[in-house]
């Protein structure tokens, strides 16, 4: 086959391919580039492909294959310094967002607050801003704790950015999801490493002039590693854990109620979550539900 039958979209595919099976792109592009017969056919493949250069917030994987595409607008990547997330232009939220929490991350700095549209989505896509959530009953909850980034202002700021927010039900944000995430700073007192990804699914109601879904479901999975540990080292001993949490003010403030194995959010979400751990292990560690250490 030429490589002028190549759709941008099966390019797309195959890139997506050499991530997962841990080839180059750069490999990929070179040799799709045997087969074009100008330099204007390879700039505009360049421009059609976004960067998707690895970060170590996607250590375990991309879990939906999002790109930095306008044509991908309910999954649309965007990666910083700080976390990466998928974002869904439809439900005004991100879909999920992965980051890193280490000793590196935790510092003095102090709570910004100050919740702001992204200036990072597309110019002509609507941008939530701070005041969008006033009235509705929600309070704006983190998926990426503000918390979590205390190492400086910059990295506290990016937190309040309204791409990182969800329209979360106060009991869910002030005690369930607030308890959880103290939690997972406690392991990192403990000396572990952690890669969390969080993320929304469902519901039906919407706020902010219908730019805003609220979730049903509020979802975290977390992986505590020894510092610098890759996936290729993980084994079926490593404390792996999720949670599936309801988004309304019923909800348990025991965070440890709401256990579910990563392949039952997998089932209700479609996204493939630690998907770089190797096969064995991620088949024993996404099915099985087993209590972190108090």
């Amino acid at each position: 086959m030429s490589f002028l039958s190549f759709s941008r979209n099966r390019v797309r595919a195959a890139l997506g391919f050499c991530r997962r099976s841990r080839l180059t792109q750069s490999l990929l592009l070179g040799v799709l580039a045997l087969n074009l017969t100008g330099c204007d056919l390879l700039a505009s493949l360049l421009v059609a492909v976004p960067d998707t250069s690895p970060s170590q917030h996607l250590l375990f994987g991309n879990p939906s294959d999002a790109i930095a595409d306008v044509s991908m607008a309910d999954n649309y990547l965007i990666v910083g310094h700080d976390y990466a997330l998928s974002y869904n232009k439809t439900r005004g939220t991100a879909n999920w967002a992965s980051w890193k929490l280490s000793k590196a991350t935790l510092g003095s700095a102090s709570r910004q607050d100050n919740f702001r549209a992204d200036d990072r989505l597309p110019a002509n896509w609507y941008r939530v801003d701070g005041n969008d959530y006033r009235g509705s009953g929600y309070d704006r909850g983190h998926l990426v704790p503000s918390a979590d980034r205390t190492d400086d202002v910059t990295s506290n700021s990016s937190t309040f950015l309204m791409t990182n927010i969800i329209p979360q039900a106060n009991k869910n944000n002030r005690e369930t999801w607030r308890e959880l995430e103290e939690y997972c700073r406690e392991l990192v007192d403990r000396g572990y490493e952690l890669y969390v990804i969080a993320g929304v699914y469902g519901g039906s109601k919407r706020i902010a002039d219908q730019n805003v879904t609220v979730p049903s479901q509020t979802w975290k999975v977390v992986a505590a590693l020894t510092p610098g540990q890759r996936p290729e080292t993980v084994t079926k001993d490593a404390i792996v854990f999720a949670v599936d949490v309801p988004n309304n003010n019923r909800v348990s403030s025991n965070w440890r109620r709401y256990q579910v194995s990563i392949d039952t959010i997998e089932a209700k979400t479609r996204l493939d979550l630690l998907e770089l751990l190797p096969d064995a292990i991620e088949a024993i560690l996404e099915s099985r539900v087993v209590e972190p250490p108090r």
